[in-house]
């Protein structure tokens, strides 16, 4: 596989933690950002000692600088490894969320964050996870434990499991799946992070916004219940195909905007500049 290319993510917002890292925190410490003057004796570090702004102090006390240092933050990525992730005309939705997975590898590394997987299909997939670690190679392993899993289960009611494990907790997680579930399902998920930073990953193959062009009777079986039905195709036909599919990204767009989230859609390859473009918005 072609080395894949990291992309640069920042916190919109401060975060605790005392474990160092590249993101604006709210913990005082070793760092350059400048937060108060205190004096040496409740803050006894003769290291920080600022002589300018003793000599000028009325009360003719030593002062010490006050600073903030800069923190880590845990990284998640919940994967959706349900059945409807196997599919996919170029590439499967599956293997484009290991590509992306291994970009994701590269740029927590970069950032000295810690790096975890969770995944899901109709249960929590256990046997999928790996706890947060900070290695180069923390993104190659997710990779190839995703195109390992079986894309077999007909359904992704398990992301709400999946959250449970890291509900209440601070981190930046990145929610990867294709959003087919039922809404209700989807935002009870969303609500257990509510104290993480989310950003979820929406990824569509490029032929699933249109109908197959011409008319006559399309063959279809549903990827996750195997059913099978046929479809007389006519322009009446793709139209209403076209509007649901742009009716549920408003749904979702609605969804997420509810609770300030903003979402990333994939449709295709992964564009690691997109993404880096995202988070400097947000920012």
């Amino acid at each position: 596989m072609n080395a894949p290319k990291d992309f640069h993510y920042r916190m919109p917002r401060r975060i605790g933690g005392q474990r160092p890292g590249a993101h604006r925190s709210v913990t005082a410490g070793s760092g350059q950002e400048f937060i108060a003057h205190q004096t040496l004796f409740d803050r006894p570090d003769p290291r920080r000692l600022d002589l300018r702004a003793s000599v000028r102090d009325p009360e003719q006390r030593w002062l010490v600088r006050v600073t903030r240092q800069r923190a880590g933050i845990p990284v998640y990525l919940v994967a959706d490894v349900s059945a409807s992730m196997a599919f996919g005309s170029t590439a499967t939705k599956l293997e484009r969320l290991a590509e992306f997975a291994r970009s994701l590898g590269d740029s927590s590394f970069w950032m000295g964050d810690a790096l975890g997987l969770l995944a899901f299909d109709r249960t929590e997939r256990t046997d999928l996870m790996l706890a947060p670690m900070r290695s180069r190679g923390a993104g190659l392993m997710i990779a190839e434990a995703l195109l390992r899993s079986r894309a077999d289960q007909p359904s992704s009611a398990g992301l709400a499991e999946a959250c449970m494990r890291i509900a209440g907790r601070q981190a930046l997680v990145f929610v990867a799946s294709d959003f087919h579930a039922p809404l209700p399902e989807l935002g009870k998920a969303f609500d257990l992070l509510s104290h993480a930073h989310v950003v979820p990953l929406v990824i569509w193959d490029e032929v699933e916004p249109q109908a197959p062009d011409g008319d006559g009777l399309l063959a279809l079986r549903d990827i996750e219940t195997g059913r099978r039905r046929g479809l007389w195709l006519r322009p009446v036909i793709r139209r209403r195909w076209k509007d649901a599919f742009a009716q549920r990204r408003a749904d979702l767009q609605k969804m997420f905007a509810d609770r300030g989230m903003r979402p990333f859609y994939m449709t295709g390859a992964f564009d690691a500049d997109a993404l880096s473009r995202y988070f400097f918005e947000a920012v």
